[in-house]
């Protein structure tokens, strides 16, 4: 590390945001000016700072101090005095005006400025509100400069100083050294680590009741992204003690405490063998039992003619030139006389024919439709499927803002509520494995008494990667009408794609000896082999026989770490599909390096990022809100200098993508398959060899080999495979859905 100091001669660039700052830095001796970069919450030009940092040669503009740490010396003579004031520093001051003010008070005006600002008041030109103003811009930028010093003795970044300045001002200390944990609450993008990790350094103990509170929630958290909406009592602190090594005694009345203050939670369901106590956190609980209410209301049965809506089906059959089966009318009756119907089975079933059939029987009784999926890419299946439009449910829901505390970007507002509700007769949503209990809450609230319900999926298939098994709990519930697909057409059996699910889906072995037309395995045992394997048949091989480019192909994999891991496997293939090349501008960050031409994806919901959709002579065609988990894309330019990457998303969407956001994307040349949930790809090349045993399940490998339209090829173990299909467990997930839809119903 290195350090530089001198006056701030010119600042070129600032992000009032974050405090992200370049300028130029002026050097007694030295006769050339140095560039510095870095966060510095409020700076000003003619100040003379401190540096610290790491000389780095940026591949546009050269040399450049990256400085990770500063002090601002108040300046002690007239001259830095003059300089500091005229540099605009304080709005309202001038070169003309700072020298009269330096020329009055000479070595003693900054001390005026702050403790005797009436005294300003003696210079012409200065009334007695401007010299008030002079001194709360002065009082402001101390408070800032000394709120910098402070949180950099405890290793807090420049940018993460500035939100916590903000958003506490002067009671800062008092708050941080009483309670940092309430940073958790108060600011977005501190979670429990952060603080925590802040408040061991301040020496706050580890058995502080705030601490241990913070952790309790923080422990929740933790377990919904695991799927779960509530833990057990005795699981939840079992947790707490690991995560947080306090004692067990300590933990209880903290778990009363936080449920008296509505922070949680607690059921009590009882067993024949035992009372369970379920902790929720209190939005949870909240969005489980809207969701179960919600249902029940719009769960009204009509009276029908069957005769009659028979009748009318046989002329659709014939319109559409399809024939159903008997459970595929059977489904489109129950459409017709249920407020809430649900739609399942697995592929080759018919449900697109079937959902067409009811589309088409609203219709020629003028009923109004809306089709919705959670995913781009599962509505963009669902408008192919149906010629009809089908959105997202986030763009159905039209979010409009962020939260409303201002700042959380992640949790977005939806202009369609029960205040607001959608204007239409029926709403078919398809892919509901796929929707956690938050994205269902949102979604039943826009829609209002006497609006149809169809809900379309596969109970087989994984469950959200939110919280919340919500399609299986509804199914559990037996209290609505359901309708499940099994009959296989005869099209679709010629397919080994569709006839190998199935057989996963029954527990049944499946043959792999590669005399099928698209569904392969290629037998290796070495994992540097696997990944040379998967990587030429990505670029080379796959793409001629399936009709598509390598960048449609998707590599699925069960895990995240490892050799076959989600992690590994993309480092790899970055490197053999878009190798670093001198004409591909790269930005690197956190260990990784994005590079022009990247497939990425969008790894958490972002409501606030903007996006266009642009003609081929760039007129904008439409534009919106909302970059989703799950979305895939491709970096098409970096720019270093204004610190963003222009990424295509799916549906041609175009988005300039802030260096600051990139945390939220990762590579997807390989996927995990619970993230590949909702899409379709011509080709899945999945390397499979060993892992454990939660994850190299049956139902996981059902939702990759039906991800494939056209082929499937497995590279690695044939004992592993059939080792999945025999391994029926499930990762448990709490969730109470069930059980509330069954106390509303009641």
């Amino acid at each position: 590390m290195e350090q530089r100091e001198g006056y701030v001669e010119h600042i070129k660039f600032r992000n009032d945001e974050n405090g992200y700052t370049i300028f130029q830095l002026s050097r007694p001796g030295e006769p050339e000016e140095l560039t510095c970069v870095g966060v510095f919450p409020d700076i000003s030009e003619g100040e003379y700072v401190l540096l610290s940092g790491d000389m780095t040669t940026h591949v546009l503009y050269g040399e450049q101090l990256q400085v990770s740490k500063f002090e601002i010396s108040v300046p002690k003579d007239r001259l830095a005095m003059e300089r500091y004031l005229g540099s605009g520093a304080i709005k309202g001051i001038g070169v003309t005006m700072a020298s009269r003010i330096v020329s009055k008070f000479g070595d003693d005006t900054f001390r005026i400025l702050e403790r005797e600002p009436e005294r300003l008041a003696e210079i012409k030109g200065i009334s007695d509100r401007m010299a008030r103003e002079f001194h709360e811009q002065f009082r402001e930028k101390q408070g800032m400069r000394n709120a910098m010093m402070y949180l950099q003795q405890y290793h807090i970044s420049g940018d993460l100083a500035v939100k916590i300045y903000k958003q506490y001002g002067d009671s800062m200390r008092d708050i941080l050294e009483n309670n940092p944990y309430r940073m958790i609450e108060d600011i977005n993008g501190i979670g429990f680590k952060t603080a925590d990790s802040i408040a061991e350094r301040m020496g706050i103990s580890g058995e502080s009741e705030y601490r241990i509170r913070a952790g309790v929630l923080y422990a929740l958290q933790l377990a919904s992204q695991y799927g779960h909406v509530y833990l057990p009592d005795r699981e939840l602190i079992r947790f707490c003690v690991d995560l947080l090594g306090v004692r067990e005694d300590s933990l209880s009345h903290i778990i009363e405490s936080l449920s008296i203050d509505r922070k949680l939670k607690i059921v009590t369901k009882q067993t024949d063998d035992c009372t369970e106590l379920q902790v929720y956190s209190w939005p949870s609980y909240f969005a489980e039992i809207a969701v179960a209410r919600m249902l029940c209301n719009l769960n009204t049965r009509s009276d029908i003619d069957e005769g009659f809506v028979m009748h009318r089906l046989r002329k659709i059959e014939d319109n559409l030139d399809i024939e159903l089966d008997e459970i595929q009318r059977r489904a489109v009756l129950e459409a017709s006389r249920n407020g809430v119907m649900i739609l399942t089975g697995g592929p080759g079933t018919g449900k697109t024919t079937t959902i067409n059939a009811i589309i088409s029987l609203f219709e020629s009784n003028g009923k109004s439709i809306l089709l919705a999926a959670p995913t781009g890419r599962a509505a963009k299946r669902m408008t192919e499927a149906t010629g009809r439009e089908a959105k997202t449910i986030h763009r159905l829901l039209e979010v409009t803002r962020m939260n409303p505390d201002g700042n959380d970007f992640r949790h977005g507002i939806f202009a369609r509520d029960e205040s607001n509700p959608l204007e239409t007769d029926v709403v078919i949503i398809d892919e509901v494995s796929m929707v956690d209990i938050h994205l269902m809450n949102a979604l039943l609230r826009a829609i209002p008494v006497g609006t149809r319900l169809i809900l379309v999926g596969d109970g087989d298939q994984l469950p959200s990667v939110g919280p919340g098994n919500v399609l299986r709990d509804i199914l559990a519930s037996g209290t609505f009408a359901s309708v499940c697909l099994t009959k296989i057409f005869r099209q679709a059996e010629e397919s080994d794609i569709v006839v190998n699910a199935h057989k996963i889906r029954n527990g049944e072995d499946i043959r792999l000896d590669n005399k099928s037309k698209d569904f392969f395995i290629m037998r290796r045992s070495d994992s540097s082999v696997i990944i040379s394997v998967v990587s030429e048949l990505v670029r080379d091989k796959l793409p001629k026989y399936v009709e598509a480019t390598p960048m449609d192909i998707q590599v699925l994999t069960p895990m995240r770490k490892g050799e076959l891991g989600v992690e590994n496997l993309n480092r790899m293939l970055q490197d053999f599909m878009n190798p670093k090349n001198e004409q591909k501008v790269e930005y690197a960050t956190r260990g990784v390096v994005f590079r022009e031409g990247d497939k990425i994806m969008q790894i958490r919901n972002n409501y606030q990022m903007e996006w266009e959709v642009r003609s081929a002579r760039g007129t904008i065609m439409d534009s919106g809100m909302g970059i989703y988990n799950g979305d895939i894309g491709v970096i098409k330019k970096i720019n270093r200098f204004a610190e963003e990457m222009e990424i295509l998303f799916d549906d041609n969407k175009t988005v300039y993508y802030p260096f600051s956001s990139s945390e939220d994307l990762e590579h997807a040349y390989a996927v995990t398959i619970h993230k590949s949930q909702g899409s379709e790809y011509p080709a899945v090349v999945m390397p499979v060899l060993s892992g454990p045993r939660m994850l190299m399940t049956r139902n996981l490998l059902y939702t990759a080999v039906t991800r494939a339209t056209r082929c499937v090829t497995i590279v690695g173990s044939e004992n592993a495979i059939h080792q999945m299909i025999a391994n029926a467990n499930e990762q448990k997930r709490y969730t109470g859905l069930c059980d509330r839809i069954m106390e509303c119903s009641r």
